[in-house]
């Protein structure tokens, strides 16, 4: 059984993950109108990722008896500067969930939550890829200074991305 602490913090984390879905999707919508479809679909593959991880956090509860109580989402922002802000803007909300995620750590090792401890490992690993990913897509955009042929060139490579769901244990 969850503590009524860390249920709530468990309901904060599905709230936010949904959340990183929606930004993303509005990454993606952003993108479209541009015409950069490859930047689109990256874009949506990870908000279908996001929400897949919401929806492991939502089972999770269930799972250890706790009750999922879903949160208001805030309107993500629709309108950048450029390429590069959106990605730069992306890491950044990465490097919160981030902390986040090392916060409900903590917080299950303080509380002796080892269930709770283990199902938190697989999402800390998650966020060294997560970060990892956006910053080699950051530094592909630096190279070629977010313009030109690089440009079409990245658009492409990116919208090879699907989202997969992961086997997990």
């Amino acid at each position: 059984m969850l503590s009524e602490k860390m249920n709530q913090a468990l309901n904060d984390q599905v709230k936010w993950e949904m959340y990183s879905s929606y930004l993303y999707l509005a990454m993606s919508a952003y993108f479209a109108d541009l015409g950069m479809t490859g930047f689109a679909q990256w874009m949506r593959a990870q908000a279908q990722e996001e929400l897949f991880h919401a929806m492991r956090f939502y089972d999770y509860i269930s799972e250890r008896g706790g009750r999922v109580i879903l949160q208001a989402i805030d309107a993500p922002p629709h309108d950048w500067k450029n390429t590069i802000e959106v990605f730069e803007e992306t890491l950044k909300h990465e490097e919160h969930v981030t902390a986040r995620i090392n916060n409900l750590a903590n917080l299950a090792q303080d509380e002796r939550d080892h269930a709770t401890g283990i199902f938190l490992q697989w999402f800390i690993s998650e966020q060294v890829e997560e970060e990892d990913s956006v910053r080699d897509v950051i530094g592909k955009l630096r190279m070629i200074n977010g313009e030109g042929q690089g440009m079409l060139m990245l658009n492409a490579e990116l919208g090879t991305r699907v989202f997969t769901p992961p086997v997990v244990a």
